[in-house]
């Protein structure tokens, strides 16, 4: 019989509690040191175009105030507001954003506009750039946009929005311009 097998059982279980929380502990660590999001270098010419993208419109956006990615907010705010929370990195966004402003421009009554929702201002002004989108698009690096509405933690996410209340949201991506409007033209009717 070994001394172990002595040992009274509450012994025995805090040693393995304690074994486990040690691991738990390890993972945590491992965790916080992994980088999920790629590195990715931006050129400081990059850096200057945030700057020369549209102007967004003034006001908020579904009642929540967010800077705007690049000019300073002076366009004038519409009634009806189409907005895609989209981010750099999001592939079905790279498909999806030249749909949004297909819809700005045959819906000159909409304001048509992005929530950019990561910190990286640079790379989003960088991929609007690449994909030729001229989208107006506010800058969101905290989720305060997704917060405020209670947005699921995924993108694309598309919300109607109608006299500053929400009036749908679409969590999932469009895979044409006609099947966005059809599914707004629905919302608004």
């Amino acid at each position: 019989m070994s001394q172990y097998s002595r040992w009274p059982g509450y012994v025995k279980a805090s040693i393995a509690a304690v074994l486990m929380l040690a691991a738990l502990a390890l993972v945590g660590v491992v965790n916080l040191l992994e980088d999920d999001e790629p590195e990715v270098a931006v050129p400081q010419s990059q850096e200057q175009e945030v700057a020369k993208r549209p102007k967004c419109p003034e006001g908020p956006i579904a009642g929540v105030d967010l800077p705007c990615l690049g000019a300073a907010s002076t366009a004038a705010a519409k009634d009806i507001q189409i907005v895609t929370v989209w981010a750099w990195w999001c592939e079905p966004c790279r498909t999806e954003l030249p749909f949004f402003q297909d819809i700005a421009r045959s819906h000159s009554t909409w304001n048509v506009v992005g929530v950019h929702a990561d910190a990286n201002a640079a790379n989003g002004a960088a991929l609007l750039d690449d994909l030729g989108v001229d989208l107006p698009s506010y800058q969101d690096e905290n989720g305060t946009f997704a917060g405020e509405l209670g947005l699921p933690n995924v993108i694309p996410i598309t919300v109607v929005v109608r006299d500053g209340k929400v009036e749908k949201k679409f969590v999932k991506p469009f895979t044409s311009a006609d099947e966005l409007e059809q599914a707004i033209d629905e919302v608004l009717k």
